[in-house]
């Protein structure tokens, strides 16, 4: 039995890398507006009902990555801010020397967490803000 569309992009995606992945939740997100965070946008009406503090918590949707410190693995760790920005190797490498440094802002949670959990690996020290 040949495999349907929806079957060959799964498995397409199953060999798909993180970064892989990011870039494409990215490119569906500018393309066709479509984001992974709209079940937390319903949510949102709900909690504002049930009080001051969870309203307060919902409404911050963009976050700001920042690198701030190489730590001992600083090679890795421009490898990894260039995978991650896309920037070139001597701009990676000004961006982890003169941290604490921005490596992406106004990025939803998930991806943020993705992306500090990435630099964190490679031995560098990341805020989320």
């Amino acid at each position: 039995m040949a495999a349907s569309g929806v079957d060959k992009v799964f498995d397409e995606l199953g060999k798909m890398s993180v970064l892989d992945l990011v870039e494409l939740k990215n490119k569906i997100e500018e393309e066709w507006g479509i984001t992974a965070a709209a079940p937390v946008a319903v949510a949102a009406p709900g909690a504002a009902a049930g009080g001051g503090d969870g309203a307060a918590a919902e409404e911050k949707t963009a976050f700001d990555v920042v690198l701030a410190g190489a730590g001992g693995q600083k090679i890795q760790v421009i490898k990894v801010v260039r995978a991650i920005t896309g920037l070139g190797l001597k701009e990676a490498k000004d961006l982890v020397d003169s941290a604490p440094q921005a490596v992406k802002e106004g990025v939803a949670q998930d991806e943020a967490d993705s992306i500090k959990a990435q630099l964190e690996e490679a031995g560098a020290t990341v805020e989320v803000k």
